[in-house]
């Protein structure tokens, strides 16, 4: 108890100061913690480096770049997350929006809508800017040790607009959601353990989620990818909203549940590819498939 006290006391603390300095300043301080924490992990960031270097087919220097901007990166977001009550009126000045007319034409089904997000780039940032542009945003978060956090992130999201579900898919609050013809957010790139089914993510297999495809299956949903990439300038973002993703030879996503997990896989390989320093490869997203994981 007392350890999870002061690293509440350190997250109040550095909330405080992240919103007394000027945006840019704040961000470069998350960049310098990022940084910190890169050199201070050992064995984590090693490991990290590791499935890099598998992944992409990299040598341990290129992937240990790759690591350590991702370190830099998650740094940055939780800076901008811990700030998002006080800059969301800007984020749509922030990020610039492509297919939006995915989700409008997704929405008057009237099933709801799966978005397909991963933990790369800032989602948060993503499902903020959707609710503050009226969209019905629902955004499922994992239960931390310290229930604090876990509401902290969850007033952070509702003072945005966003719902928070509880993780494990709270089936009654995320069918509920879904019924009324609201968008239900998920990152489906964590591993499953024996939930899941074993699916091709950057070419290696990995357990992954099934919930989120049964919902879309039974309840008619669209599941929508969607992601959104820090851009070069580090402060300003592109969300890109995809078609929705289809089933095996015109029949509903979902049914098929391999290839549904195999296609939503690919998807976000494919992001990762594209942007690899801004992927969190800090989890372990092959620990019950591979070595090392």
């Amino acid at each position: 108890m007392r350890n999870q006290n002061a690293v509440w006391a350190s997250i109040l603390a550095f909330r405080s100061l992240c919103r007394m300095l000027p945006h840019g300043a704040a961000l470069s301080i998350g960049a310098s913690l990022g940084r910190m924490i890169w050199r201070l992990s050992g064995k984590r960031a090693a490991k990290a480096r590791i499935r890099c270097e598998r992944a992409l087919g990299m040598d341990e220097a290129e992937a240990g770049e790759i690591i350590s901007g991702s370190y830099e990166h998650f740094g940055r977001c939780l800076v901008e997350f811990l700030r998002l009550p006080l800059i969301s009126g800007r984020l749509r000045g922030m990020i610039e929006l492509r297919g939006e007319e995915h989700l409008r034409e997704a929405l008057r089904k009237g099933r709801g809508v799966i978005f397909l997000s991963a933990h790369i780039g800032n989602w948060e940032y993503g499902a903020a800017l959707m609710a503050k542009m009226g969209f019905p945003m629902n955004a499922i978060g994992a239960e931390q040790r310290d229930p604090r956090i876990t509401e902290a992130i969850a007033d952070m999201r509702r003072s945005v607009g966003v719902n928070h579900v509880g993780k494990g898919l709270d089936l009654k609050a995320a069918v509920s959601c879904l019924k009324r013809g609201e968008v239900l957010a998920v990152l489906l790139d964590q591993d499953a353990r024996d939930a899941g089914v074993v699916s091709p993510c950057l070419g290696y297999p990995a357990s992954t989620p099934i919930g989120p495809i049964k919902l879309a299956r039974k309840f008619g949903a669209p599941v929508v990818p969607v992601h959104i990439i820090r851009k070069e300038d580090g402060e300003r973002f592109l969300m890109t909203i995809e078609p929705p993703l289809e089933g095996r030879d015109g029949h509903p996503f979902g049914e098929d549940i391999q290839y549904a997990a195999d296609r939503c896989n690919e998807t976000i390989s494919g992001w990762i590819l594209e942007t690899p320093k801004q992927w969190m490869w800090m989890y372990p997203r092959w620990e019950s498939t591979l070595s090392n994981g």
